[in-house]
This record gives structure tokens, C-alpha cells and sequence, in this order.
């Protein structure tokens, strides 16, 4: 009996709407990219938002299997799935952070067929769900 193929990864694109703190020109080039590459993708305005909102739309995205998310810090997209009561697979989930990489590896990262999760671990000791207490500083 031969094993089914791997179920590709949903791609979720966040345009960042509101903060606004990913580069214009990145965004844009990687939104292009996905449009042109004829491959399903889910757009949203903004995750931050979402999160805030608790939308449902974060907890089917979280529990559908494998996902790439173009994005921000792969720390704060999991952060923001935790806070709407989502939380992200760490062993089916990779970020592609639009702040720090360029438009053409980004694209390249969401398009290839392999995932890699890059999710950052919790602390030793510590809820993997829920946010670090805050330490002084």
C-alpha cells in the first residue's frame, strides 16, 4: 500500500495593514509573486488585528494541517495565534519573516514544497501556549 503525498502547507499572507511595519516594496513584490504563481493563498490585512479580534479564521488556519505564513518575527506570529486562542504547531508551521527577508527568498521559501518550522520553542519549564511572564529590567 503506497502512503499519500504530504498535504501541501496552506500559505497565509499578512499585508500588515495597520502597524505597517513591513517594507512597502517587499510586501507588494511577494503579494505579486503569489498572484502570478497561480497557487491557492489566503490574504489577510492584518494578523495583529485578527489576534485582537480572536477571529476563528486563526484557529482553522492553526489546526488545518501545515502552514507557511509570509509574515513578521516568527515570535510575534506565534504569539499572536497563542493570544486568539490558536496556537501554532511547532512541527507544521514555518514563518517567513517579511521584515527581515528579501522579496525573492521570501517567495522562493513560500513556494518551495518542503517546510521547514521555525516556530521559536517556549522556555524550559513554561506553558508553550501561553506568553512568557515579563522580567524587570
Amino acid at each position: 500500500m503506497s502512503e499519500s503525498p504530504p498535504t501541501p502547507p496552506t500559505l497565509l499572507y499578512c499585508h500588515c495593514q495597520y502597524a505597517q511595519v513591513l517594507p512597502q516594496d517587499v510586501k507588494a513584490a511577494v503579494l505579486k509573486a503569489l498572484c502570478d504563481a497561480g497557487v491557492p493563498f489566503e490574504a489577510v490585512p492584518d494578523l495583529c488585528e485578527l489576534s485582537a479580534r480572536h477571529d476563528p479564521s486563526l484557529k482553522r488556519l492553526a489546526n488545518g494541517g501545515p502552514v507557511k505564513i509570509a509574515a513578521c518575527y516568527p515570535r510575534a506570529v506565534k504569539w499572536l495565534f497563542a493570544a486568539a486562542a490558536a496556537p501554532l504547531s511547532p512541527d507544521h508551521t514555518e514563518i517567513v519573516n517579511l521584515r527581515a527577508t528579501p522579496a525573492e527568498q521570501a517567495v522562493a521559501t513560500l513556494l518551495a514544497p518542503e517546510l521547514r518550522p521555525n516556530l521559536p520553542a517556549a522556555a524550559p519549564g513554561t506553558d508553550e501556549n501561553q506568553p512568557a511572564p515579563a522580567t524587570a529590567s
